[in-house]
């Protein structure tokens, strides 16, 4: 296990989810696939999933200019799992704040 990184609350998944209330996101390491997604989101969050997709994203160099001269650096590829679950269930990210 150790698959899913943490669990994707941004503006743009808050919308999904608020078209369908049964589609959330997370950020999954780059080698996981879609059944062990899937097996990690229900035994983590005892729900029953039925669909997972997933959207890889490379890494961006980026550069700054500072006191200092030029700095450049990359930043991290990772993957993203849109996962759909069953009617009814619903995952609360919020209930251990």
């Amino acid at each position: 296990m150790g698959f899913i990184i943490k669990p994707l609350v941004t503006e743009k998944m808050t919308a999904i989810t608020d078209k369908q209330n049964n589609r959330f996101g997370f950020v999954v390491r780059p080698e996981a696939n879609k059944l062990e997604i899937k097996n990690e989101v229900e035994a983590l969050y005892n729900v029953t999933v039925v669909d997972v997709n997933t959207i890889k994203y490379a890494g961006k160099s980026k550069s700054r200019y500072t006191k200092a001269g030029l700095i450049t650096g990359r930043t991290n590829a990772y993957k993203k799992a849109i996962v759909t679950l069953k009617e009814g269930d619903t995952i609360d990210f919020y209930s251990n704040i």
